[in-house]
């Protein structure tokens, strides 16, 4: 099985992060998985809607690419899933968006849940990505970090007290929402998720803390396998109706008149 998983960050910028994210999926995937991580060149780095919006033409461009390249599935890295419906509709292979896949999956783990995003910025995102899921009534929360990709490298370099900080910053911001009520608590980004990958057993108080790059990566793997079970993909009524060929060459035509597109790794 083969599992490309798009990253927001830039690959040069935050090396020591992707380098890391590329190993831990490789580590915890079943075995004869493997995970392609590749990153978007300029980043997602202003933190605005438009900027998430130009990120998620050139991720649906890049998941058409990585289906032409035979890739299994599709994982939407970012946890705020810009651009998910579009892929879901664009694809026949599994598109698992990060953000989607641990919503739901903490909502098994406990009843009001509370988000820790990497800025403020982001706040009213989850919200609405919680409304999308149908569980708006089930977050009680959400907290920004106030930092930026690059103030996890240090951490994800091997500096040990740059990861102390970082976890404990992260308790810090998630306390509040453990004593409002919320008794699961979210990385809202797989920056913070990756961070947390190594803590077995992490809680706030009583309050679990989801990792959601286990939880996208290991979705993905049950959604390609359910698919070769027994063909199961999405509704393709009016939720996630196929584009046709014409509708996926022109918007990859257009993609491409863009000057300076960066490429990605496959070509």
């Amino acid at each position: 099985m083969r599992i490309y998983w798009q990253s927001f960050v830039d690959q040069a910028t935050s090396a020591p992060y992707m380098a890391r994210l590329a190993a831990y999926l490789n580590e915890i995937a079943a075995p004869g998985t493997s995970v392609h991580v590749e990153g978007i060149t300029p980043a997602d780095r202003d933190f605005s809607r438009l900027s998430e919006f130009r990120c998620a033409i050139q991720a649906v461009d890049n998941g058409l690419a990585a289906q032409e390249s035979g890739f299994d599935a599709y994982v939407m890295g970012h946890f705020q899933d810009p651009g998910l419906y579009e892929l879901r509709s664009a694809l026949t292979i599994p598109v698992v968006g990060t953000g989607e896949a641990t919503l739901l999956a903490a909502s098994q783990l406990g009843r009001r849940l509370g988000l820790v995003t990497l800025d403020s910025a982001f706040e009213v995102w989850h919200y609405e990505q919680a409304d999308r899921y149908g569980l708006s009534g089930r977050v009680v929360h959400v907290t920004g970090m106030g930092c930026r990709p690059e103030d996890f490298s240090a951490a994800f370099a091997g500096d040990a007290a740059a990861k102390v900080r970082m976890l404990s910053d992260f308790a810090a911001c998630a306390q509040p929402l453990v004593d409002r009520g919320a008794d699961v608590v979210i990385p809202a980004g797989v920056l913070p998720g990756l961070l947390i990958a190594s803590e077995r057993g992490f809680k706030i108080g009583y309050a679990p803390v989801v990792n959601c790059a286990a939880v996208a990566l290991k979705s993905a793997e049950m959604w390609v396998q359910l698919q070769r079970l027994n063909g199961t993909e999405p509704s393709r009524g009016p939720s996630f109706a196929l584009a046709n060929d014409r509708a996926r060459q022109d918007f990859r035509a257009t993609v491409a008149r863009t000057p300076d597109k960066p490429k990605s790794t496959l070509g």
